[in-house]
């Protein structure tokens, strides 16, 4: 009763309260990122807005700090991104700066504080019945997979872990899962997947 309690009702509560104090301690640092991001991404924008999934598989825009240049070949195609990730990217990357403006998803209740993180909505039609229980609860700018593998674990992987969080919610797993991720934070771990930028697009397969 007290875990369905939390998760209906005292975790949204929670998440709009911690986030409103963070984004007004946090606002000052967020302007300094702002300023020192307009320069690294030579004229690319600050923010990176994109559709994704949130509960129930309903579209919100997901803002993030951008991390990348917008930098073209020869023929007009975008470089690969770990060609147009900054050095300035690659840190905040690391340190999960990027992540920041979610915090105003948050806020919307688009998102959570700790949830499955938001994937691109053309995944939606690939997942399994199973896979596609992540979407039962909000996402979040944190997860069970996050701290359990992040970028360095295989798609199925992260989808069973995604689940498992969805069948385990409680308030005690949440606070675990944030005193995890600050661990990860410090220690930069799990940050990209063999060696590329970025995960590999799932396929439904992998």
């Amino acid at each position: 009763m007290q875990a369905l309690m939390y998760a209906h009702f005292f975790k949204r509560l929670l998440d709009f309260c911690i986030t409103f104090c963070a984004l007004l301690v946090l606002s000052p640092f967020m302007l300094v990122f702002i300023i020192v991001l307009h320069f690294a991404n030579k004229g690319a924008g600050v923010f990176f807005t994109q559709n994704r999934p949130g509960k129930d598989g309903r579209i919100f825009k997901a803002v993030k700090f951008k991390t990348m240049t917008d930098e073209m070949d020869a023929d007009g195609n975008l470089l690969p991104d770990a060609q147009r990730i900054t050095k300035i990217g690659q840190a905040f990357r690391s340190l999960s700066i990027d992540e920041l403006p979610q915090l105003w998803n948050v806020l919307k209740g688009d998102m959570a504080i700790v949830g499955p993180r938001p994937l691109l909505p053309q995944y939606l039609p690939l997942y399994s019945k199973e896979q596609a229980r992540r979407h039962e609860v909000r996402p979040g700018i944190t997860g069970w997979a996050q701290v359990n593998g992040r970028n360095n674990i295989s798609w199925t992987k992260k989808f069973e872990l995604d689940v498992w969080y969805v069948d385990h919610l409680t308030m005690w797993l949440d606070i675990k899962i944030i005193f995890l991720t600050v661990k990860k934070v410090f220690t930069r771990a799990d940050i990209s997947f063999e060696g590329e930028a970025t995960m590999h697009p799932f396929d439904g397969t992998n």
